[in-house]
């Protein structure tokens, strides 16, 4: 029973937002947002970016491993073992503005690499508005999941639950690593 109203209440708000959030103005704007995110291409480009600086080469190099282990969990593992149907699939009168072609859509690997990056950034990055633009980014990532109809709000909730894990496992596993440079170092 619990799950029944789960269920219906993920997609209730799917087409709350189709009719009430949706415009001429913003369709155009979230749709290419969100295909900024395809292949985690948005978050890699900055952080490849942020490697060319010496003040930000960490937070870049973070963000990368935190993103790959995000795909392995999100892409890889997970969407095959959930195997839960796109929305639009499912929802009577939902429609999505983009074109998806995995069918599997928990969790949201586009908000896993946003918040695996947006993750690493908050630790690393030198300046506290570059951490504050790289949540609001993610967190707009997300949102643009919803709004163009391929995701449900679980799955992105999931999604950047998973990228946030990712991100503190990478980071554990640096400061680890250079914990053990250092005392290698010393000895």
């Amino acid at each position: 029973m619990m799950l029944e109203w789960f269920l219906a209440a993920d997609g209730a708000v799917l087409l709350w937002i189709q009719e009430n959030l949706r415009s001429a103005l913003l369709t155009p704007l979230f749709s290419l947002y969100t295909q900024l995110g395809n292949g985690g291409m948005l978050w890699i480009v900055l952080s490849l970016l942020m490697l060319c600086h010496k003040r930000t080469r960490k937070a870049g190099w973070l963000s990368l491993l935190a993103m790959l282990l995000g795909l392995l969990c999100t892409n890889v593992i997970l969407k095959h073992l959930v195997g839960r149907a796109r929305p639009w699939t499912v929802l009577t009168g939902l429609t999505a503005l983009v074109v998806e072609r995995d069918p599997n859509s928990f969790p949201s690997g586009h908000t896993c690499a946003a918040f695996a990056s947006a993750g690493a950034w908050c630790r690393t990055l030198p300046c506290r508005w570059m951490k504050v633009l790289g949540v609001a980014l993610a967190a707009l990532m997300g949102f643009s999941r919803l709004y163009v109809g391929v995701h449900y709000p679980s799955d992105v909730i999931a999604g950047c639950a998973v990228g946030l894990i990712c991100s503190q496992a990478v980071w554990l596993l640096w400061k680890w690593a250079a914990a053990r440079r250092s005392a290698e170092d010393t000895a």
